[in-house]
């Protein structure tokens, strides 16, 4: 603001010079007399206010350097405080006011940039398959709705993408459904999200994660695990098979068609449950989302691996120089609840630093994250170090050009582990994830919108299908469940209001950008997943839509599927 008063000050000084010279001055003979007296008092005029600005400017620097460590101390007394209420379980408060630059948008609403089209033909497109309930994704929150319709009684085809399930698991290669159980946690025992963890350990697919009761899933092995959770359950799975635009009959969707080297075929479905995670079918479908700008999105990860890796040293050298997850701010403003401060972490960012600072790796790169696994055959996997940001991944464009800086990210990640970290300095690159790690793009409007406060307030929903425990990671907030807190998942938050009979599950469920970043973690796109699955199945059994079903009956065949509603 200084600067823009001391731009206007001297265009209007300017100015006066300019009108009092001009009225105060003849020209005779072609030269300039000057009434002197008037430029003296014009000069005068000219030092005053200079003098006062610059006096001006001085006090408000003394002023901001004396009120800098005020404002340090008011802003450590209210993180001091805030830990301690919500320790002692007191609900905390929330800013209503907060300004968020959201986008409410739909299929209709989007302005094309392309300059000519090409009018495709109709043409009668073959019945592929019809079944009571469609799932298309077959990730975490996929596997879980086929799992949970099909044990409700009623036929279920899964379609993926990919040539595997498992989704971010088995494509990305995120190990972990739940990396968050420190000590104090509150989950429900029961579930398909519990069960596939289960199921991967008697199968000989997991290890444990290094510094809680979590494991950690063998990403390749889990392909298996999924392929036999599915075949058991007799779910219909297609692969290699993408949903491309949607089948309605008035507000209700009937189905969906898709691409794949079979061509383009129909699916018939009594209902759709949308587990893409960027919310395509609704999309497709016209229903209404909101999406952040591309400059506030969290950002998207290429995930690798590493063999030749020396455990016992890399081990000794995390030892020595433990990482917490106040380590995690390095990068950016990061906000806790105070407790998580002192919690060990499998993070590395300080080791990235110092390989720029030795000039091992260029200055352009900002790497740093987490490690997960390690084998006994010295492979480090799932390292979750290339972070990429002002990324959308619904824009093809922007998806091409992360995959591609994300490999060549990754080579100067592991050259930097090499030279700066013990245990590394053999390493070569084992493999990379088949797709980006992708966290932010669609959430639905939903007929309940989850919000800030329901997450980490406990709220409690009479429609609710499953609980999760109060773990927030994004948009520089890290909260951990060790005190205990959770909250319930409303029915609500899977249903879009303009259409019926489709049901979304997974990270793109209704809700704002904080109660996203618990929403978007595996575990609780295992919860949307099953409560999805069950609910369409209860339609059908009712013929009732799925806006209309009966929530207890929802919530009675949930329980017997073993999990905690309240």
């Amino acid at each position: 603001m200084e600067k823009y008063i001391g731009i206007l000050g001297s265009l209007l000084l300017s100015v006066a010079y300019y009108y009092l010279i001009k009225t105060n001055s003849q020209i005779h003979d072609d030269v300039i007399t000057v009434n002197y007296i008037i430029f003296m008092v014009i000069t005068i005029l000219s030092i005053i206010p200079l003098i006062f600005f610059l006096f001006r400017i001085q006090r408000n620097k003394n002023d901001d350097n004396i009120s800098t460590p005020i404002q340090q101390d008011k802003k450590y007394h209210k993180s001091i405080t805030r830990m301690i209420d919500r320790w002692g379980g007191k609900q905390q408060q929330i800013d209503r006011k907060k300004i968020t630059n959201e986008i409410i948008l739909n299929r209709h609403s989007l302005i094309s940039n392309y300059s000519s089209f090409y009018l495709e033909s109709s043409k009668s497109i073959p019945m592929f398959a019809e079944c009571d309930v469609l799932v298309v994704g077959g990730g975490p929150s996929g596997i879980s709705a086929a799992l949970a319709a099909k044990r409700a009684g009623v036929d279920t085809i899964l379609l993926e993408k990919f040539g595997c399930f498992g989704g971010v698991i088995t494509t990305v290669g995120m190990e972990t459904i739940g990396w968050y159980r420190y000590e104090g946690t509150v989950e429900s025992q029961g579930g398909i999200g519990i069960e596939m963890e289960r199921i991967a350990t008697q199968m000989g697919g997991t290890i444990k994660w290094p510094y809680n009761d979590s494991q950690c899933l063998d990403a390749d092995y889990f392909k298996i695990v999924a392929d036999h959770l599915l075949t058991e359950a007799g779910i219909r799975p297609i692969l290699h098979c993408v949903a491309v635009e949607v089948m309605l009959d008035n507000n209700q969707i009937i189905g969906v068609i898709t691409e794949s080297k079979s061509g383009r075929l129909a699916i018939r479905a009594k209902r759709v449950i949308d587990c893409t995670g960027d919310a395509d079918v609704a999309y497709l479908a016209g229903c209404s989302y909101r999406q952040t700008p591309k400059d506030e999105m969290l950002g998207v990860s290429t995930i690798f691996s590493c063999s030749n890796v020396n455990k016992e040293k890399f081990l000794q050298y995390t030892e020595e120089n433990p990482a917490t997850y106040a380590d995690w701010s390095g990068q950016w403003t990061q906000e806790t609840s105070g407790k998580e401060d002192n919690l060990r972490t499998p993070y590395l960012e300080k080791e990235f630093q110092k390989a720029i600072d030795l000039g091992i790796i260029p200055k352009t790169s900002h790497l740093g994250g987490s490690w997960s696994s390690l084998t006994d055959a010295g492979e480090a996997t799932n390292l979750n170090i290339v972070y990429m940001k002002n990324y959308d991944c619904t824009n093809v464009h922007d998806l091409t050009k992360a995959e591609m800086e994300g490999r060549r990210e990754t080579l100067n990640a592991i050259m930097a582990l090499k030279h700066v970290v013990p245990g590394f300095e053999k390493a070569k690159l084992r493999n990379f994830g088949m797709t980006l790690g992708t966290r932010d793009s669609r959430k639905i409007i939903g007929r309940y919108d989850l919000t800030e406060d329901d997450v980490k307030n406990q709220a409690r929903f009479d429609d609710s299908i499953g609980i999760f425990p109060e773990f927030i990671d994004g948009y520089n907030i890290i909260i951990l469940p060790t005190t205990g807190r959770y909250f319930e998942v409303p029915y609500g938050c899977l249903l879009p209001i303009e259409i019926d009979n489709l049901l979304v599950a997974g990270r793109c469920v209704a809700g704002d950008k904080t109660s996203h970043a618990a929403m978007r973690n595996m575990a609780a796109c295992t919860v949307t997943g099953q409560g999805a699955g069950v609910a369409a199945a209860i339609s059908i059994q009712h013929n009732v839509t799925t806006s209309e079903v009966d929530i207890q009956l929802v919530q009675q065949e949930l329980i017997r599927q073993g999990v905690r509603i309240h």
